[in-house]
């Protein structure tokens, strides 16, 4: 089985496969229902799954919103539209995980 970062790789490449159009809002209800799936199957969260779970914390703190709102409802203000903010969404994840990696990386240094 594919991992949770290649899971949204994929559906980066092919969203009409997974999520029908290029939408922020059919992502995030995707991924929803991927957590709920799994979550039912009794399976373990993956470090990838615990990852994506600081990503919402992030979001919210890039944009200084401080109210309990979904990362895709931040995502899709600041984007003109539902693809917009499909496509934001793979650009503010690019940059959240290039600051994990260097956060990784600094970590593994000190140790």
């Amino acid at each position: 089985m594919a991992g949770f970062n290649d899971l949204l790789n994929k559906i980066r490449q092919k969203p009409g496969m997974y999520i029908g159009s290029p939408a922020v809002s059919g992502l995030h209800l995707f991924l929803c229902g991927y957590g709920f799936a799994r979550q039912e199957q009794g399976l373990a969260i993956t470090v990838e799954e615990e990852v994506f779970e600081q990503f919402q914390p992030w979001v919210q703190e890039r944009f200084g919103v401080r109210a309990s709102v979904s990362w895709a409802k931040i995502v899709l203000l600041h984007a003109v539209d539902e693809r917009g903010g499909f496509e934001l969404f793979y650009e503010l994840w690019d940059e959240f995980m290039a600051q994990q990696q260097a956060i990784d990386g600094q970590q593994k240094s000190v140790a």
